[in-house]
């Protein structure tokens, strides 16, 4: 019977790739592993460690005969127990070591306990200092003129209440392409933006790529982006001012998610305080270009009369 090739997952954004016949664990990269499962998952691992500490000094008590005073003869409970206060270090006095065996086994279990606390300890203090960015890429991007070019547009939020600094963002063109032997693959372009980098980063921006002459994207259609598979990647590097440390993040969009002749809605608006309001609820939302110009061109017609 043939035997099925080992499959691992790994995700990207909206990527997904199945690695086969790879490796799944490696002890080297227990501390990434533990580092990287959810906190319900990091949780239970704890636990069952604990438990499976617990029961092999446990079996190790009772392989003892009278090494314990006070324990039940053959109790698993009493064993297992008087194991939990004994790699703790709690030490209640009811039950304690009357032999040579006994002893030793203890003071390995009270070793086992105090590097044990020291390894949890530090392995949940990282977990909860990790720099993680809280950055709202907007679900779709849109195509259209500005400036008279056409431009793409991604929207980006900083959902934290705190600026961000030094930010420097990217963008990445990713598409299928035919070689000259014929044989299709994958290629990676670099995407120009008309700025790059943020010295403050403290609500919502627009990033622009203009699609001129200059652009991998420059004369492409909506037909293009489905027939090449078009993929865009966004990514954004900036300093935690309260941590201070460097976080990331990214966000990526398919041929399917370009909204063409479309643009982003105001955001931005000025209260009666002179002060700059953001209105978060509406970072998705897009509008008809040919609408907005049509209003535009009204409300130009309507100042023109009224002069």
């Amino acid at each position: 019977m043939k035997r099925k090739p080992r499959q691992i997952t790994v995700r990207a954004g909206k990527f997904e790739f199945v690695k086969l016949n790879a490796k799944k664990f490696d002890w080297r990269d227990a501390y990434h592993v533990v580092l990287t499962l959810s906190w319900p998952g990091f949780a239970a691992f704890v636990f069952s460690v604990y438990v499976a500490i617990n029961i092999v000094f446990a079996v190790f008590y009772l392989l003892g005969s009278n090494s314990i005073a006070e324990m039940s003869p053959g109790s698993f409970s009493d064993a297992f127990f008087f194991s939990v206060e004994t790699l703790a270090t709690v030490g209640y006095g009811h039950m304690y070591p009357v032999s040579l065996y006994g002893h030793v086994i203890a003071t390995l279990e009270i070793m086992v306990g105090m590097f044990g606390l020291a390894v949890i300890t530090g392995v949940i203090f990282v977990r909860f200092s990790r720099p993680t960015a809280r950055i709202h890429f907007s679900k779709g991007a849109v195509i259209c003129p500005f400036d008279g070019v056409p431009t793409l547009m991604v929207r980006v939020a900083n959902l934290r209440h705190q600026a961000m600094v030094e930010a420097h963002f990217h963008m990445i063109l990713v598409r299928s392409d035919i070689t000259v032997e014929g044989e299709e693959i994958r290629r990676f372009f670099p995407l120009k933006l008309t700025f790059d980098h943020l010295i403050a980063f403290p609500a919502v921006l627009t990033l622009r790529h203009r699609m001129d002459e200059t652009s991998p994207l420059y004369g492409m259609t909506a037909e293009d982006f489905q027939r090449w598979d078009v993929r865009i990647i966004v990514s954004i590097v900036a300093v935690d001012t309260v941590i201070p440390a460097p976080v990331q993040s990214g966000g990526d969009y398919n041929h399917d998610q370009f909204e063409w002749n479309r643009r982003f809605v105001e955001i931005y608006a000025e209260n009666e305080e002179r002060q700059w309001t953001v209105d978060y609820g509406r970072i998705d939302q897009t509008e008809d270009f040919a609408s907005m110009q049509n209003l535009t061109k009204n409300d130009e017609k309507q100042v023109a009369s009224d002069g």
